[in-house]
């Protein structure tokens, strides 16, 4: 086993699975803390790398595209101190941070796990009952609605509507957006049958958020949902069709099956996909 004790954190690595243990620090960011451990299993992750500093190093995990739902939720825009796959490393202990990395890589070369996206969530997302105000409000969520609360400090528009549940099924989508300069952030669902507001301030499906430090809290909100929504692989690309006329349905059959051949050369339809979109021609064949 290997392992590494930071401020930041502790990481240990058992051959299976990485647990990654949130340091008590006061430093700590509170989106951590509140995360708790996470278990991320050896099949999640895509590569492992160390970076020396003169100060200090830097411990990063990449996980395989779509593996996490908090990743997927974020989109990159977590800050470096809220990201929990990155670790702070003191020059003292830069021999161990490359000894933990050479044991992580032995074990992905050894268990051959390729670096491609993955076709569902290896991680479960955050612990549920979840609840977290910040902004202009207060989102929860225990696993099959949303509930959305306003505080003093909403729009009018927002306030005379009152809270708001959400069911899990008419959801089609979360966004979160943190702060950037003069630009709020938010927590956003996008609701069947309800049209987006350009501006969270006055959507009642969005969290409008300003910058402060609980803001990042809305991220494990969005993740938690994110991690019961259709996983992003599920969406199969919208295959363009060919338009059929008498007396030339073979031939059009044929341009489709040479149009999903190069589909699948471009990589927006997967093996398992042409598979099923070919067989469904030569049916009509």
């Amino acid at each position: 086993m290997a392992e590494i004790i930071q401020k930041d954190a502790t990481w240990a690595f058992d051959g299976d699975a990485l647990r990654l243990t949130p340091g008590r620090d006061r430093n700590v960011s509170v989106l951590r803390r509140t995360l708790g451990e996470l278990a991320v299993p050896l099949a999640a992750l895509a590569a492992v790398s160390f970076e020396q500093g003169r100060r200090s190093g830097r411990l990063r995990l990449r996980l395989r595209d779509g593996a996490d739902p908090l990743l997927h939720a974020t989109g990159g825009r977590l800050a470096e101190t809220h990201d929990p796959y990155q670790l702070t490393v003191e020059p003292d202990r830069y021999g161990v941070a490359e000894y933990f990395t050479d044991q992580v890589r032995d074990a992905l070369l050894l268990e051959q796990v390729p670096g491609t996206p993955v076709t569902g969530y290896l991680l479960p997302g955050p612990q549920l009952p979840l609840s977290v105000s910040a902004g202009d409000g207060t989102a929860g969520f225990d696993g099959e609605r949303v509930r959305l609360e306003w505080n003093w400090k909403a729009e009018d528009v927002k306030a005379a509507a009152g809270p708001r549940t959400l069911a899990l099924a008419d959801i089609l989508a979360v966004e979160w957006q943190p702060s950037a300069g003069l630009e709020n952030g938010h927590l956003r669902f996008r609701v069947r049958g309800a049209p987006a507001t350009a501006r969270a301030k006055y959507d009642p499906n969005a969290v409008e958020l300003w910058g402060f430090k609980r803001d990042p809290l809305m991220a494990l909100v969005a993740a938690a949902v994110q991690a019961r929504l259709p996983h992003p692989s599920a969406a199969v690309p919208e295959v363009p069709r060919v338009a059929e006329e008498p007396g030339a349905d073979h031939d059009a059959l044929l341009r489709r099956l040479r149009e999903l051949g190069e589909l699948r050369r471009e990589g927006v339809l997967t093996d398992e996909e042409f598979a099923m979109a070919k067989q469904a021609v030569l049916k009509r064949m």
